[in-house]
């Protein structure tokens, strides 16, 4: 349900941090202004927004593990976000559907973006609450962690420094977290042994990769 991709190289990272250090930054309520448990800071700056996001895109769409796990229809253009001692962002799943300028966007996987180094801040973890399970997630500067936007999940408060990351929303084409994690499985398996087994079987897997594709596709 769950996956870490390395998705940005140090030049990557170092541009999104020159647009965050020189972009303006507004109370993140502005996207939410009804929210009880958002505490926190978004890029509020047109052309820096447009700059940021096709960097973040373009790499999401470059990088086959974000692909293959997330099988994205849509992705909503990245957004920078900041966190900064005594900011958080409370226990809550994501909306089901954000709006854009170009329709609403259904949100089957959420994405965060890792941009400055753990050492820098103190608290800040995303944690995500998995039935009895609580996993935290605080990562090297452009990993991602991408997982169901359904889950419940929060920003533990920032207690030192800044916490910088952007963050996204997919519609899958597989919204069902289930079917898309079998999916994603079975295209491991044919990716990694489909060289070892005889032309015969390997034409069976792909008929049958192609058949759920097409009966679970939305």
């Amino acid at each position: 349900m769950f996956k870490l991709v390395q998705l940005l190289d140090d030049n990557a990272v170092r541009t999104l941090r020159d647009i965050a250090a020189s972009g303006t930054f507004v109370d993140g309520k502005i996207s939410n202004p009804h929210s009880r448990v958002k505490n926190n800071l978004q890029l509020h700056d047109a052309a820096a927004y447009e700059r940021s996001s096709k960097i973040l895109l373009d790499a999401m769409v470059r990088n086959a593990d974000f692909m293959e796990f997330s099988f994205p229809a849509r992705i909503a253009p990245p957004l920078l976000t900041r966190y900064t001692p005594g900011m958080h962002y409370g226990l809550h799943p994501d909306a089901a559907y954000i709006p854009l300028p170009d329709g609403q966007l259904r949100t089957d996987v959420s994405c965060t973006v890792f941009l400055n180094d753990p050492a820098d801040y103190d608290g800040g973890a995303l944690h995500v609450q998995l039935g009895n399970a609580d996993l935290r997630f605080k990562e090297a500067p452009g990993v991602a962690i991408v997982y169901p936007s359904h889950t419940l999940h929060e920003v533990e408060p920032v207690t030192r420094g800044e916490r910088l990351v952007a963050i996204t929303f997919i519609q899958s084409l597989i919204p069902d977290v289930q079917q898309r994690n079998l999916m994603y499985e079975l295209n491991e398996i044919a990716a990694l042994e489909g060289g070892k087994m005889e032309p015969a079987n390997f034409t069976r897997l792909q008929a049958v990769q192609y058949q759920l594709l097409r009966m679970w596709r939305r």
